[in-house]
């Protein structure tokens, strides 16, 4: 049943299509493009051993190519270069982004799938020096962010006072935290929550999380048709229980 209704899918969406729609062009040449990091534990992760991507977003994606009948191809990128990648068409589609009004002027995001809060991380050892989000914002401290994500504008924000430090990938601003060059970083919950299991010198700031923010894939921005088609499969897989099993797989708090 669930087949039959994404072959609908596709021949509702390319009626309104022309040459000029991803949509057109993905089916034309039966491989999906997509852009990702494989930086983000558990969203998209490179295994460097076998160069294979895994994680929620991989999983995601994967189903998008199965359910369009076509191959996927997981095509490299970095925060610093991930909208440009849009823009310069080395890719149909991204894994998951934080939606911000930057990227929006250039890029195009389908509707949502994920929401997350910010957290500070510093080293355990640190925390009773720093409890709060405000005992980071100060003009002694250093807070690592890494080149390009959404976490670098927002440092701005919640510590106007502090030193900013910026790393491009494959750098990690956590890792400059680790190494002692930084006294924190701000990354998602959901990140957040699997770095402080894989290294256990890192502690989340106990204040709270601040600043809900949404994913979404990243298409090209006046590609409604293309927008439209992946927007209403990511709404009936939804539905169809499917994000909510990755969810679970994944062990992430519901949407």
């Amino acid at each position: 049943m669930l087949r039959v209704i994404y072959t609908l899918l596709l021949i509702v969406f390319l009626t309104s299509a022309n040459a000029d729609s991803r949509l057109q062009k993905v089916l034309d040449n039966g491989e999906l493009r997509v852009g990702t990091t494989g930086d983000w534990d558990p969203m998209s992760m490179k295994d460097p051993a076998t160069n294979k991507y895994k994680g929620f977003d991989i999983d995601v994606m994967n189903e998008l190519a199965k359910d369009m009948g076509v191959k996927v191809k997981f095509v490299p990128t970095d925060w610093k270069t991930i909208v440009s990648g849009i823009t310069a068409d080395r890719y149909d589609v991204s894994t998951s982004v934080t939606k911000t009004p930057k990227r929006a002027e250039v890029a195009g995001f389908t509707t949502t799938y994920y929401k997350y809060g910010t957290v500070p991380l510093v080293l355990k050892k640190n925390l009773k020096k720093f409890p709060t989000w405000d005992s980071l914002n100060n003009k002694n401290i250093t807070i690592a962010t890494t080149l390009g994500t959404s976490q670098e504008e927002k440092a701005k924000e919640f510590f106007p006072k502090s030193k900013l430090k910026s790393v491009e990938a494959p750098a990690r601003d956590f890792q400059e935290v680790l190494a002692g060059r930084a006294d924190g970083n701000i990354t998602s919950s959901t990140e957040a929550n699997k770095l402080v299991i894989k290294y256990p010198q890192l502690a989340i700031v106990p204040d709270g999380e601040k600043n809900p923010a949404f994913l979404a894939m990243m298409v090209p921005k006046n590609d409604k048709v293309w927008n439209d088609y992946v927007s209403n499969w990511i709404k009936t897989k939804k539905s169809s229980g499917f994000f909510k099993s990755l969810l679970a797989k994944y062990n992430l708090k519901s949407l």
